[in-house]
């Protein structure tokens, strides 16, 4: 339930990454680039927040990528500027997906208002910030707001437990690449670490028999891989804790066409950094 939630969830709050106007939120922010608008719009809710916080609470970015955007970011424009316009351009763009979603988003944000206000929030700090965001007036951008939490909750969750195998973000990408989950070809440079810095997390993962020498996933490597994803499903299962099965399903169910019509928009590109499978 908790994987099927994912998938009816994240394609749409990954609007926001690879629509072309919403890749541009940087610039128009007055910021230097994608990457500076990518990280002063997903770490708006938390504050004008330091860059060893973002680091901490984003997991798999090198830590010299996000220095380069925060706190500069802040010097230029605001948290709420960059909130208002990544509200304002998303639904743009999902109003352009789907004709419908502003019809059916009203009937949506009932049930996903209360897994998002059911959920706790110890230890998930930027789960937390998001929710504490004030409601949007307009319904779509009130339903990616709560999608995005739901996506922020699970994230949160899925660090834990890559904390709790006693993986750093480098060597988690590394791994998750190896298991043809990412992108292995673009995700280094994607997340900013260095030759040397990915070299060497392939290296502390061969020695823990999680890596052949040539790079490739040993069975105890696919063993840890789907532990990684059953302990995130289970964390993130939490969520659905306020719904009944059948109002579970009934969600599911008004989520459908919505990500297939998004889909169908060929926005979102497969393979993705986000681990999001290509539809069947």
């Amino acid at each position: 339930m908790a994987r099927a939630l994912w998938l009816r969830t994240e394609p749409l709050h990954a609007v926001v990454y690879y629509d072309t106007q919403c890749r541009e939120m940087g610039r128009s922010l007055g910021l230097k680039g994608y990457w500076m608008g990518y990280f002063a719009t997903r770490s708006a809710p938390l504050g004008p927040a330091r860059a060893s916080v973002v680091t901490a609470a984003f997991g798999v970015f090198a830590p010299g990528m996000i220095a380069r955007a925060l706190p500069a970011s802040w010097d230029i424009t605001t948290p709420e500027r960059a909130l208002d316009l990544r509200a304002d351009r998303t639904a743009a763009a999902l109003r352009a997906l789907d004709t419908e979603l502003p019809y059916s988003a009203r009937r949506l944000t009932g049930p996903l208002r209360e897994m998002v206000e059911g959920a706790p929030a110890l230890a998930r700090p930027v789960f937390a910030a998001n929710r504490e965001l004030p409601d949007r007036s307009d319904p779509v951008e009130q339903v990616w707001q709560l999608v995005t939490a739901l996506r922020e909750f699970r994230g949160d969750a899925h660090l834990a437990v890559l904390a709790d195998h006693g993986l750093d973000g480098c060597e988690a990408l590394l791994l998750a690449a190896a298991d043809g989950r990412v992108p292995a070809d673009s995700m280094r440079q994607d997340r900013g670490w260095t030759e040397k810095e990915w070299a060497e997390a392939g290296t502390r993962l061969h020695i823990r028999g999680l890596l052949g020498a040539d790079g490739s996933l040993t069975e105890h490597g696919r063993d840890e891989r789907q532990l990684i994803e059953d302990h995130t499903d289970r964390l993130a299962a939490r969520l659905l804790r306020p719904l009944s099965d059948d109002r579970a399903h009934a969600l599911f169910a008004d989520l459908d066409p919505v990500v297939r019509r998004i889909l169908a928009g060929r926005v979102l590109p497969f393979p993705n950094p986000i681990g999001l499978p290509r539809p069947s």
